[in-house]
């Protein structure tokens, strides 16, 4: 598997709009908005009233659409995916939007997050009959919608989503509608926005910024969005929980532009480098960040410190995200490819690094290294978020519990194995009041990576386990 230097990887993206004539291009722009999110595979299913056309492939925005021709999607509605793989195979049949036709008509999904039950549910689907085309677990909702005896399409989809467990947004698009669900705990994002008479939906705002459309508000959890050219109608499928929005979209996954359950990512990304110079004030001459996403959170550090914040490492802007292989070889040549030093800055001094986490601590190892080796005289270690120690289930690939260095590792013997002077991480109550601004219904954050409480898991009998929390 192609792995990202940090060692955590996005899940997915997803856009769609409804009654632009424009549909295709604009989602090719909102896709640029979100490849961030996804870099294996990318695809977009248009709509011109009658059928549903594809254009889908492996590779970036840029080379799935390179060769694209426009005119031949002309459509007035579109959703399109950007895809890294958390369940299912790597390759073309399982790059999103999934596109189905029936003698009934046709049906395109696209979904992020990850159905925690879909292997029972593919074994109850092929034991009645079916056959799936894909390993990917998103298709498993076409089966069950198409499998309901509901008498209308909402009705259909409002039951196939009451046998999913786990953590999805989800786009389904017909000739004649777009529906648009969240799980019950609102677990991964998704707002709507409006472009002119046109409605617009998106993982993340920056989509919308990107193409001049203006945010309406969330999706909420447990709602079923019907949008047609009647406007649009809200209904549920499950009992409103209260939200536990993914803790890593506010440190890691999401664009410091995007605006998630109404804060702004690079807003609280800085108050959690407020709270954690509160929390883990270091004696230093200088901070730095290491690019891209623990920028703001280094800002926020040495601000509240009256520290100078300085660019002590520069990103290399020309090496992929999916550049770095597996070997150890590889991911040693690809930190120094990825990552350098700006001597300058931090030869004799002594230098607070900031990151959003840590996963296996090989990365921070290397990062430590490099500065000393530039000239730092100590390198104290500040991470952005509580310590990770448990696995995702909801979508993001990380590590297995025996690969996360703060699961099986204090924090000496942390801070001896990366080589640093010092090694704090921010709690999980600085966490919440970077993020949390209200303890309603509507706010809530998922800390299972970091706390080992999971709000959704799958039972014996495949229903839906709240943890209270």
């Amino acid at each position: 598997m192609l792995t990202e230097i940090k060692g955590i990887n996005e899940e997915c993206g997803v856009f769609g709009i409804w009654g632009h004539e424009k549909a295709a291009e604009l989602t090719y722009y909102g896709l640029h908005a979100l490849q961030h999110r996804g870099q294996e595979g990318a695809g977009v299913v248009v709509n011109d009233g009658e059928s549903l056309k594809i254009h889908k492939d492996t590779g970036l925005v840029n080379d799935v659409f390179k060769q694209a021709n426009f005119s031949d999607l002309a459509g007035n509605a579109a959703i399109g995916h950007v895809r890294y793989s958390t369940q299912g195979e790597k390759g073309y049949a399982n790059v999103q939007p999934l596109l189905f036709h029936t003698q009934q008509g046709s049906m395109a999904l696209a979904h992020n997050g990850n159905v925690m039950n879909a292997y029972e549910l593919r074994g109850e689907l092929e034991n009645e009959g079916s056959i799936l085309q894909t390993t990917s677990d998103t298709e498993v909702l076409a089966h069950l919608i198409k499998r309901s005896t509901k008498a209308n399409k909402e009705e259909a989809i409002a039951e196939a989503l009451q046998k999913l467990v786990g953590a999805y947004a989800y786009l389904i698009m017909t000739e004649d509608r777009m529906y648009v669900a969240l799980d019950p705990r609102g677990i991964r994002p998704l707002s709507i926005g409006r472009l002119g008479d046109a409605y617009v939906v998106a993982s993340e705002t920056s989509a919308f910024d990107l193409i001049g459309a203006t945010f309406e508000r969330e999706v909420l959890p447990g709602e079923l969005l019907t949008i047609s050219d009647e406007g649009l109608y809200s209904t549920r499928f499950a009992m409103r929980e209260q939200r536990r929005m993914c803790a890593m979209e506010y440190v890691y996954l999401s664009r410091p532009d995007s605006d998630l359950n109404h804060v702004n990512v690079h807003a609280s990304r800085k108050r959690m480098g407020m709270e954690l110079a509160k929390e883990a004030p270091a004696e230093a001459d200088v901070v730095t960040g290491v690019p891209d996403s623990s920028i703001s959170a280094a800002i926020g550090y040495a601000e509240q410190m009256g520290l100078p914040y300085e660019m002590g490492i520069i990103k290399n802007r020309y090496i992929g995200r999916t550049f770095i292989q597996p070997s150890q070889e590889l991911r040693e040549q690809g930190v120094k490819m990825k990552l350098s030093p700006v001597r300058k800055i931090v030869s004799g001094k002594r230098v607070v690094m900031i990151d959003d986490s840590i996963v296996r601590g090989t990365t921070s190892r290397r990062i430590v290294k490099m500065l000393k080796d530039a000239g730092a005289m100590e390198v104290h270690v500040r991470i952005a978020s509580p310590s990770i120690v448990s696995p995702c289930f909801y979508g993001i690939d990380m590590s297995t519990k025996d690969e996360l260095i703060a699961a099986n590792n204090t924090l000496d013997e942390m801070c001896d194995q990366i080589g640093a002077d010092s090694i704090a991480y921010l709690s999980e109550s600085g966490l919440e009041q970077a993020v949390v601004k209200d303890k309603t219904i509507h706010q809530g954050i998922c800390t299972a990576c970091m706390t080992g409480k999971y709000p959704v898991k799958k039972t014996n009998e495949a229903t839906i386990s709240y943890t209270k929390m």
